[in-house]
């Protein structure tokens, strides 16, 4: 398959899960894919912008467009980050005589590998149940799965990308799509109820009797690990992409 992928990791991500971005890596060389990972890529912007700074964001999306502009595709383990730039860069850079080039090439990795490389098999096994975390960007932003309040058939691209995967048992918790309460500057302006729904949406997987939470966006496990870790709970946190590459 000849397309030029750069590979977009976004800072949390380096710093609390590094081995998400190697896992990336090694999952879209295995597809075939030609990838590259600039080295002195930067955030893209969404930390400030939602917390209405987005003046300070422009100066991080002529940077992030700049660094990325040679590639057929930029695909990041990060459905929110990716629907950041997808949605919000041709805005912060009309003022460029240029236009973005990366709002128009932008994907989450689930949905680069389910719609653009669209693999028959993986060589992945991962024997273990998972609950599947389908975080609110993803769903709504991005349709990686059907959101439950629309009267539209079910579908999950997730759980398509899974199917592949030798060993493992997929389940999803009741209220499958509700918030997990992370929400970025909602988990630092309302702590108490962001927690709350945490753990609500925690207990929720749980009661699947799954082994694992496995989402496409790390902020949302992040959020639930820490959870996860004060209380003691016997459930742990996976990015899909750790189990689509299990075993590179």
């Amino acid at each position: 398959m000849t397309m030029k992928v750069g590979l977009f990791i976004p800072c949390y991500i380096n710093a609390v899960y590094p081995q998400v971005g190697i896992a990336s890596y090694k999952l879209l060389r295995s597809l075939g894919v030609d990838v590259d990972y600039p080295l002195d890529q930067t955030c893209c912007g969404q930390p400030m912008a939602n917390a209405g700074f987005e003046n300070e964001a422009v100066d991080l999306a002529r940077r992030f467009d700049e660094q990325f502009k040679n590639y057929d595709y930029i695909v990041g383990p990060s459905a929110s980050c990716a629907v950041f730039v997808r949605d919000n860069y041709g805005r912060l850079l009309k003022e460029d005589k240029h236009r973005c080039a990366s709002e128009g090439k932008i994907y989450d990795i689930c949905e680069f590998i389910h719609d653009i490389v669209r693999p028959a098999s993986l060589k992945a096994r991962f024997p273990h149940k998972v609950s599947l975390q389908n975080s609110c960007h993803g769903v709504r932003l991005m349709k990686l799965s059907s959101a439950s309040e629309l009267n539209i058939p079910y579908f999950s691209k997730l759980r398509d990308l899974l199917s592949l995967v030798e060993g493992v048992e997929v389940v999803e918790p009741e209220r499958k799509d509700e918030c997990c309460g992370f929400g970025g500057m909602f988990a630092v302006e309302e702590d108490a109820v962001s927690v709350q729904m945490g753990h609500d949406k925690v207990m929720r997987h749980i009661a699947t009797g799954a082994e694992y939470i496995v989402g496409a966006d790390s902020s949302c496990l992040m959020h639930q690990n820490g959870i996860i870790a004060r209380d003691k709970l016997p459930i742990k946190t996976l990015h899909i992409v750790e189990i689509l590459a299990a075993g590179l």
